[in-house]
């Protein structure tokens, strides 16, 4: 292995912790700068004076669900500067945490250099999230640690990440779907968790506001994702044709996002039964971010953070079971330099929004490749395995 302990297992984490150091420096000194806590604020404030929480006729504002609202009212009451600091600390805090438990399930060698280099080729993509304060981090934390408590059989832990994620952001139940697939048990305890995430504001407001609300927040979702006319530019996979002045009609686009999510629930399948724990793990996971990015129709370009820690750690264990090599050194280029396409203005502009739906469906696209290689290899050896005996005989 070329880059190895001397190098990555303490200045990849260090890189890591001290980005997210001076994000919190920056919080301190000007919260309301780069952040979308202004929106969250807005929402919980809001929600205790009883106003309506949504405003149909923009896509911006507050799109989350009235449980955001209500849970972040502690925050909200700490002040921009207290509370922006506790925020950025949680979703920071659990995601460095679900992958610090990913990386524990790989197992083997070098498991501090798999930590330390995976996360610092996913902090250029990752920052602009975290110092956003986007609850996206929070989202990406929370459905990581959904899906390694499901695939171990853990109903506390998976109705607890379950909510989180949830409360974090909608697109979450897109997780809960592919997990209650692969773990028909623990669909009552998903189900469970939704019911508790839409009930559990009714406790601080009255019934027939939080009912207005929910219709209300139904519909936009619903017209959000059908409706082209607003300012809102995505960066899904239609946007590279939507640059070059090919679109792709909505109709289109719903067909092919529908067959990637059935193409989604078979891979991650295939990698459940048939890849060793905790490489399942991280393969099922990857697979699930690739989709909810790439084929969400409401993604920007930070809402790549979610796939950016996955396959900065996917890239460290192939680097790892490969020793290097062409497509380890090519990847890990591509998913750094990815996340500097928004430091430069002039960049930014050429590269948005069609560049990162590109680059990250050649990234994730060759790692889940390569997870299916190893399924496959290890399926041939198993054969080879069930068959000497008969052989000798």
């Amino acid at each position: 292995m070329t880059i190895s302990k001397p190098v990555f297992d303490r200045l990849g984490l260090g890189v890591w912790i001290g980005a997210f150091l001076v994000v919190l420096v920056l919080v301190l000194w000007a919260p309301d700068t780069r952040s979308v806590l202004m929106a969250y604020r807005y929402g919980s404030e809001e929600f205790l004076a009883g106003r309506p929480l949504y405003n149909v006729q923009s896509e911006m504002g507050y799109l989350y669900a009235p449980a955001f609202a209500a849970l972040y009212v502690p925050v909200l009451k700490l002040g921009p500067h207290l509370g922006g600091l506790v925020w950025h600390i949680i979703g920071f805090a659990v995601l460095t945490f679900a992958a610090m438990r990913q990386v524990r399930k790989l197992g083997g060698s070098e498991l501090t250099w798999l930590l330390s280099f995976g996360v610092f080729l996913a902090l250029p993509m990752a920052l602009g999230a975290i110092r956003n304060g986007q609850a996206t981090i929070l989202l990406t934390g929370a459905c990581w640690l959904l899906t390694l408590s499901a695939l171990e059989g853990r109903r506390a832990e998976t109705f607890f990440w379950a909510s989180v994620a949830i409360i974090a952001k909608p697109t979450a139940v897109i997780m809960l779907l592919l997990v209650g697939a692969l773990r028909f048990r623990l669909i009552p305890v998903l189900a469970l968790s939704v019911l508790f995430v839409i009930a559990l504001p009714y406790a601080f407001a009255p019934a027939g506001y939080l009912t207005d609300q929910y219709r209300v927040f139904a519909g936009m979702l619903t017209s959000m994702a059908v409706d082209n006319t607003s300012h809102f530019v995505p960066t899904d996979f239609t946007a590279p044709f939507t640059r070059v002045g090919l679109p792709i009609p909505e109709f289109g686009a719903t067909i092919m996002r529908i067959v990637m999510a059935l193409f989604t629930l078979f891979t991650v399948v295939w990698f459940d039964r048939k890849l060793e724990r905790g490489t399942a793990d991280l393969a099922i996971f990857l697979t699930a971010t690739f989709y909810m990015c790439v084929f969400n129709p409401r993604v920007e370009p930070n809402t790549y953070a979610m796939v950016a820690v996955p396959a900065g750690l996917a890239i460290a264990l192939l680097w790892r079971e490969e020793r290097g090599g062409v497509l380890a050194s090519i990847l890990s280029v591509m998913l750094f330099v990815t996340g500097l396409t928004g430091v430069e203005r002039h960049i930014q502009d050429f590269s948005y929004p069609w560049f990162r739906p590109i680059a990250v469906t050649i990234i994730a696209g060759s790692l889940i490749w390569w997870f299916w290689a190893r399924a496959r290899d290890k399926v041939a050896r198993d054969k080879v395995m069930n068959e000497r005996p008969v052989a000798n005989g």
